[in-house]
């Protein structure tokens, strides 16, 4: 996984509405890209609709959020019109941006184990560098976390 200080790997995605984002895109701004296992689970919407209630706190601190699943298009463009988010969700099947990050590793629940997505967050300053790493997210404060992280 990467860490702070470390370079935020280049990627081309698109979104929820097939418009592609790359990396250069967002260049002198603050990103929280958030990686999350899948669309309209419990923990994910939690978390998702706590940056939703959030939206105008991040972006007053100057803070574009990436929400980053290994979902498709439409199930992205469905989760986001059933909970109204305000944030651009990117569309990873393939599993670049996962792996590029260090995200996509093997887990354990319940006794099952299996390979999936690492809930982390990424918070990358405007000259593309990874300034914090939140790997123990807390879905229902998770603006909050971002926020203090950066100490805004």
């Amino acid at each position: 996984m990467l860490q702070q200080g470390d370079k935020a790997p280049a990627f081309r995605a698109v979104d929820q509405d097939g418009k592609l984002h790359t990396l250069k895109d967002y260049k002198g701004q603050k990103i929280a890209i958030y990686f999350y296992p899948q669309d309209d689970t419990e923990t994910c919407t939690k978390q998702a609709c706590n940056l939703r209630d959030n939206i105008g706190a991040l972006r007053d601190k100057g803070i574009v959020v990436l929400g980053v699943s290994p979902d498709t298009e439409k199930s992205h463009k469905k989760f986001e019109t059933k909970f109204s988010l305000p944030f651009t969700l990117l569309v990873d099947t393939d599993l670049k941006m996962a792996k590029a990050f260090g995200v996509w590793a093997w887990k354990k629940f319940m006794g099952r184990e299996y390979w999936g997505i690492l809930r982390t967050t990424f918070l990358i300053n405007e000259k593309g560098r990874i300034d914090h790493v939140i790997e123990r997210v807390i879905s229902k404060t998770h603006a909050q976390q971002i926020i203090e992280k950066w100490g805004l």
